[in-house]
């Protein structure tokens, strides 16, 4: 894949996002929030759905949890940012910030699935339970606790890899050591041949 191929699937994302009308979301959204990073990455980030500074600026993981996504990816898998890719389950803010209703997430799900199955990541890293719900097709009675005892799962390709939301973590720092043991494992997979 050439940038000229990525820039022409990314407008015609961003283009199919922003006409999309399939569930109540697109009428409170400023922005779509499609997603951003490197279009060769082998590890992809997926959280739950944009929060206010998000659709502000469009850009997916900007807030206070995008600054520890950020440290997360600098000190645990020592990369940048632009080396992985990042994107959540739905494309719109959900009012208040609330989780996304399993409608909007199935109406989103096939732009999600473009953006794996374009960008062909080795690792998904599920940012909670949301993420891990959207991407495995689990039940959502199955608490965070079980779905990170299953780790790594390998479907389509790819593994996945649950852990905590960097939100999550903000409210409850107890959370931290159990991301750095998921991205831990992420690493060795992204290392494995």
């Amino acid at each position: 894949m050439d940038i000229v191929g990525y820039a022409k699937w990314e407008e015609f994302l961003r283009s199919s996002i922003s006409k999309c009308k399939r569930c109540p979301l697109h009428q409170s959204r400023t922005n779509i929030v499609p997603g951003e990073g490197n279009p060769r990455a082998q590890l992809m980030f997926v959280g739950e759905g944009p929060g206010a500074d998000e659709d502000r600026m469009g850009r997916p993981f900007v807030g206070r949890a995008g600054k520890r996504l950020d440290l997360w990816i600098s000190e645990y898998l020592n990369m940048k940012r632009q080396d992985v890719y990042i994107a959540n389950t739905v494309k719109c803010r959900p009012p208040g910030n609330r989780i996304p209703t399993d409608e909007e997430m199935a109406m989103c799900f096939p732009f999600l699935l473009a953006q794996i199955e374009f960008i062909m990541p080795k690792v998904i890293v599920a940012l909670g339970k949301t993420a891990a719900v959207a991407i495995l097709g689990v039940s959502k009675a199955t608490s965070l606790k079980l779905l990170r005892a299953e780790n790594p799962r390998h479907q389509n390709g790819y593994y996945v890899v649950i852990t905590y939301h960097p939100a999550a973590v903000l409210r409850n720092v107890s959370y931290e050591g159990a991301v750095r043991e998921d991205l831990m494992l992420a690493k060795q997979l992204l290392e494995v041949g």
